[in-house]
């Protein structure tokens, strides 16, 4: 049975994590797909194609993307490549202190270049991706024209 795992689940947002894949068959093709919902339901999609090891597993920091939002060896590639369904959009994040980006990883047999709600992952997993670390305290500016926020550390 597949798994995705990353370490940590739980991270900020310019931090790297490790994703890793387990229990695919040898040299089995997977497609590692990435989604995320902004803050006004726009969706973000990335995704990348794998071969897995002769252990059955894909690790993106060391195994390279055959294809799909990006190829070759890029550890955090799956995050870095999301792209909005709509075109020109852009990836903001307002309430930075509140709450985190959900992105969700999901591993799709074989080569999936689109997936609908008939598909079924072989393994997911949600990870939180925080703007601002636990403690850290928001200060608003507003000097003359200025505007803008300034973020304590604790």
């Amino acid at each position: 049975m597949a798994e995705v795992t990353v370490t940590p689940p739980s991270s900020l947002a310019d931090r790297p994590v490790e994703v890793l894949v387990r229990g695919l068959a040898p040299s089995q093709m997977v497609t590692l797909r990435a989604t995320l919902k902004d803050e006004q339901g726009e969706l973000f999609q990335s995704r990348a194609f794998f071969r897995a090891d002769e252990a059955g597993e894909v690790a993106p920091g060391h195994h390279p993307a055959l294809g799909g939002s990006y190829s070759g060896v890029w550890p955090m590639g799956i995050f870095w490549f999301l792209q909005p369904d709509t075109p020109f959009r852009r990836l903001i994040k307002r309430d930075v202190a509140g709450s985190p980006f959900l992105v969700l990883l999901e591993v799709f047999d074989g080569i999936s270049l689109v997936t609908g709600p008939w598909d079924k992952p072989l393994a997911s997993r949600e990870v939180e991706r925080w703007y601002v670390a636990p403690g850290v305290q928001r200060v608003p500016v507003r000097e003359g024209r200025v505007r803008g926020a300034l973020f304590l550390p604790p």
